[in-house]
């Protein structure tokens, strides 16, 4: 039989990909994601006392993320450094891939021109998936504020990409 501690653990492995794609929202590097959901990962698993039984780990997980990715954005300009530039390493297939892949750096590229507040929201509920009341106690904000910063995004995010996608 699985202890709780096991189970959050599988159920915090479980959560990778989606953590991955939410910090590549944040961030807009794959490079630079995978240093954050790394930092948040080991947050969550020194912190495991902190999860309580029963809530949703995944909105304890995307805050834990976007208050890594805070941390690591003000260090950075401190420091005046990034990582990596966007897109590096990246490698891309054939012609449709080619294709998918300019249309996928089209959206990423205008998500990197959202103010923070608009990113992370569009990044929880269009990309993630949550329901609204479960992204904004994420990004620890009334559902009201949510909605609005949502609403901008999308309609920002419809103007930069040309109308609707």
């Amino acid at each position: 039989m699985t202890s709780a501690a096991e189970q959050t653990r599988s159920d915090i492995v479980a959560m990778l990909p989606r953590l991955r794609r939410f910090a590549r929202a944040l961030t807009g590097s794959l490079a630079d994601a995978d240093d954050i959901v790394q930092i948040a990962v080991e947050r969550a698993l020194m912190r495991m006392d902190q999860y309580q039984q029963g809530t949703r780990l995944d909105s304890w997980l995307f805050s834990i993320t976007r208050n890594a990715w805070i941390d690591e954005a003000r260090s950075r300009t401190r420091r005046g450094k990034v990582f990596a530039p966007a897109g590096a390493g990246e490698q891309v297939g054939g012609e449709a891939d080619v294709h998918a892949k300019l249309e996928a750096d089209d959206v990423w590229t205008a998500m990197r021109k959202l103010p923070d507040e608009q990113r992370e929201a569009v990044a929880l509920v269009c990309v993630e998936g949550l329901a609204y009341r479960e992204a904004a106690d994420a990004l620890g904000v009334p559902i009201g504020t949510l909605t609005s910063r949502l609403a901008r995004g999308r309609e920002a995010l419809q103007i930069m990409l040309g109308g609707a996608r």
